[in-house]
């Protein structure tokens, strides 16, 4: 088991949102069973999650080599998270459905066309009435909400000029289009977000 140890990555902003992220799903995962979670980065929140949960079955993936490594190492002993998967948000997704799809910190660290594909992948995988759950920083209707995540939206586009932190103006009306409707926005510590979606289904 040491050679596996030797494969965990450790990413201090993950140990200090991982307790804030639980306890606002907490109370909105009774009826899943299965979730599934993009870019899943160092694996620490599903190793972190998964034992508080464990009527769920969780499905981490990430496109990353040495992150599914991480995943694999944190989440060996956790008998309700599968191996992870190499998922591009981008790409078709071959999967059974699932009750739920979260994506923590990835919208702003990738192309808008991830954002725009993570919706279109999971309007097809998640069931009647799934959650997709997005946490991270936003903007909204133009505007930052601190000082410091305007200085972090400069750092990155700096670092890529296709990421930024995303407005949720226009992450909302991405989603519609993809028939997931706004539920709900929580703030969260560090001038985060927590945002629900739901998958409408018609019933026309």
């Amino acid at each position: 088991m040491g050679n596996e140890d030797d494969n965990r990555l450790d990413f201090p902003a993950t140990g200090r949102n991982k307790d804030a992220i639980h306890d606002v799903l907490a109370g909105r995962l009774g009826g899943v069973t299965t979730v599934l979670e993009i870019a899943s980065g160092s694996g620490q929140h599903v190793a972190h999650l998964a034992p508080l949960f464990p009527h769920i079955t969780w499905q981490p993936s990430d496109l990353d080599d040495a992150h599914r490594a991480s995943i694999a190492a944190w989440t060996t002993d956790l008998e309700n998270v599968l191996p992870p998967l190499a998922l591009d948000a981008t790409a078709t997704w071959r999967l059974q459905p699932v009750d739920a799809i979260i994506c923590l910190n990835m919208i702003h660290i990738a192309p808008w066309e991830a954002c725009l594909g993570l919706f279109a992948r999971a309007a097809e995988v998640l069931t009647a009435d799934g959650i997709l759950y997005l946490y991270g920083p936003f903007m909204e209707d133009g505007r930052h909400n601190a000082d410091s995540n305007a200085r972090f939206d400069e750092s990155l586009k700096s670092r890529d000029p296709q990421w930024g932190i995303r407005d949720l103006t226009e992450v909302k009306a991405a989603a519609a289009g993809h028939g997931l409707a706004f539920a709900e926005k929580l703030a969260m510590p560090a001038n985060n977000f927590s945002v629900f979606f739901r998958r409408h289904v018609s019933t026309r």
